[in-house]
């Protein structure tokens, strides 16, 4: 079982990097949207100022009466060098300056969102073959636990019917501390949290509501990826759960830790996120020493207590605001 366990943590791990590259390419990917929309833009500012410009110049050129603004237009050898003339000419209006500013400047603008769009490219390409690499391994080491399994296939039955008889009974007792209490209120008004991390002390829990819309999803089957009732992996049960109150969160274990506030241990309250496993895995706080979570492959949302393999590798407590 010893083994089997370590497999299921390097897995959580593994699926959580997938879920932090999932993220960062979803960014990415709207990086690129932003980025292709606002070269066209600058494209078409671009033109339309190069137009003016033309315009211009032929003005000038059909207007002058004295040699240094002819000098202007016919000496220059270059778009640049036209643009560099018309700064440094006295005869030539401040609108005509004003015009070559704006072709000057939209042209950067131009190659700046190309270079953006180059460097997003070559970001994105990273992350798909990061992504990629972590799907493998995760889909090998899916492959390793079902091997381990089939050799087991008894020990295995017998423990996984102990383990769903303690979950049972840990998720009615829950239910049952869950209805004796009063429901939590969420005020307007938050504290600011000490600055100390691990020794502040957090305001308090505005959302112990969401353990009981946790517990609506208990049997769920694990799914490494989901994010709906039809499957969860931890941190998707998380996100989706909190979204259901109108807290936006993204679909990565690391990226939940740094939200709201530290929270010590001692100072728990239902609602919040409690971590483990090097931020690999990560479950909602019920109250009474529990949590509520979505384990690993094989297994369902289920309540679990803070001990053991929990209380050995527990990271930290973060408190939604």
């Amino acid at each position: 079982m010893g083994e089997i366990q370590s497999i299921d943590a390097n897995l959580e791990k593994a699926v959580e990097a997938y879920n932090a590259a999932t993220v960062r390419l979803q960014k990415i990917q709207g990086d690129l949207k932003r980025n292709r929309y606002a070269l066209t833009i600058a494209r078409a500012n671009y033109k339309n100022a190069q137009r003016t410009l033309s315009t211009r110049l032929v003005t000038i050129y059909t207007s002058a009466t004295t040699a240094s603004t002819l000098d202007v237009v016919l000496g220059a050898s270059s778009l640049d060098d036209l643009l560099s003339r018309i700064d440094t000419v006295n005869r030539v209006s401040d609108q005509d300056a004003q015009v070559a500013h704006q072709v000057t400047s939209f042209k950067a603008q131009v190659k700046r969102h190309q270079a953006e769009l180059v460097r997003a490219n070559a970001a994105q390409q990273q992350v798909v073959s990061s992504r990629a690499a972590e799907r493998s391994s995760i889909q090998g080491q899916l492959s390793a636990r079902r091997q381990l399994l089939s050799t087991i296939h008894g020990q295995i039955a017998q423990l996984q019917a102990q383990e769903r008889a303690r979950s049972l009974a840990a998720a009615r007792a829950a239910e049952a501390r869950l209805s004796a209490q009063p429901p939590v209120s969420n005020p307007g008004a938050v504290g600011v949290a000490a600055s100390t991390p691990e020794a502040s002390v957090a305001p308090p829990s505005r959302y112990g509501g969401v353990v009981g819309i946790a517990m609506q999803y208990l049997g769920v089957p694990y799914r490494w990826g989901g994010a709906s009732p039809s499957g969860f992996d931890c941190s998707g049960f998380v996100m989706y759960v909190y979204a259901q109150v109108g807290v936006s969160m993204p679909h990565y274990t690391g990226a939940q830790y740094a939200m709201g506030v530290p929270v010590s241990r001692s100072d728990l309250q239902p609602g919040d996120l409690v971590f483990f496993n090097g931020l690999g895995h990560v479950g909602i706080y019920i109250g009474g020493g529990q949590m509520i979570h979505a384990p690993h492959t094989g297994d369902v949302v289920k309540v679990s207590s803070l001990t053991g393999w929990y209380a050995s590798t527990y990271v930290g407590a973060r408190r939604i605001l």
